[in-house]
């Protein structure tokens, strides 16, 4: 065959056909696309829903609509493509089916080669399965990954059915196959902690100190800005280790997911000006004397 028959063969064949790969090329763009934003919509309600009847925190809900929104979205835009190559195939290849079919053939032998390999891809896949469907943690949840190399702690930036992404402290990202997790904390679900401890001199005055805990706890409870993030009040809860250079008091309260942490900045920036106020004083740290002293003689 000359280049011109093959460029008129070619030709004909185009305009016989790009009717029907315009189509294919359309829908599947539609399905990709305006299939993502139904399953998003879809996925959204249900959880909204599920999350009503079971009480959730608006944030639990937040974090689960993400989480399977996106699983989701992946597995559908998954399915669109592959439907859209088959379809592209089936113009190109009109018996498409018997093309495949040696292929289709030997699948049971290769399968049970490639079975051998991938144990572990297949037990990081189940066990993303049930960390997702057990709402274990969600994107955007702080937690600690007990993994086979040691913990690993972070904000979860991605849940997939191969591995979960935590973001550090530092702004590292740790990819970390699902299959090795063993154990899991999440530190905001449902609800967070905000507990933490101050030192005083062992002769301060217990009761003022106790007492301006309360007041502080209480009082940063009905401010316009912290009152959504506080479900009870931090106060006084108990003594710890009473030293002869230090007195540790416990403070705890309860917070909404991940505010923690504000929380507790505010009423230590607010104790120490409350306790500078009424003479109390915090404790030293004996290790630093220790340090200062032997900086001094030098």
């Amino acid at each position: 065959m000359s280049v011109n028959d093959f460029l008129r063969s070619t030709e004909t064949w185009m305009s016989d056909h790009w009717g029907k790969m315009l189509f294919v090329l359309v829908i599947g763009l539609v399905a990709y696309y305006l299939g993502a934003k139904i399953v998003k919509l879809v996925v959204n309600r249900a959880v909204k829903v599920g999350g009503e009847h079971r009480v959730w925190h608006r944030k639990d809900i937040e974090k689960r609509q993400k989480t399977l929104e996106n699983l989701f979205v992946n597995i559908w835009r998954i399915i669109v493509t592959v439907s859209l190559i088959y379809a592209f195939l089936a113009i190109f290849i009109p018996d498409v089916t018997s093309f495949f079919a040696p292929l289709f053939a030997s699948a049971g032998i290769i399968g049970i080669a490639l079975g051998f390999g991938a144990q572990s891809l297949i037990k990081d896949f189940i066990s993303g399965i049930f960390i997702i469907s057990e709402n274990q943690f969600r994107v955007g949840d702080v937690v600690e990954l007990a993994t086979g190399s040691g913990m690993a702690s972070g904000t979860v930036e991605k849940i997939g059915t191969r591995s979960t992404v935590l973001r550090d402290i530092n702004g590292n990202v740790h990819f970390i196959p699902n299959g090795l997790i063993t154990h899991a904390i999440n530190k905001t679900m449902g609800f967070s902690v905000a507990r933490f401890t101050i030192a005083v001199k062992p002769d301060s005055d217990i009761d003022t100190a106790i007492a301006l805990i309360d007041k502080v706890g209480l009082n940063l409870s009905k401010e316009k800005k912290w009152k959504p993030k506080i479900i009870s009040p931090p106060s006084y809860a108990m003594i710890g280790e009473i030293t002869g250079s230090s007195l540790e008091m416990t403070v705890s309260g309860k917070t909404q997911p991940s505010d923690q942490w504000s929380v507790i900045a505010e009423m230590r920036r607010r104790l120490h000006f409350e306790f500078d106020k009424a003479g109390i004083e915090l404790a030293v740290n004996p290790f630093a004397n220790v340090v200062a002293g032997q900086d001094k003689k030098k």
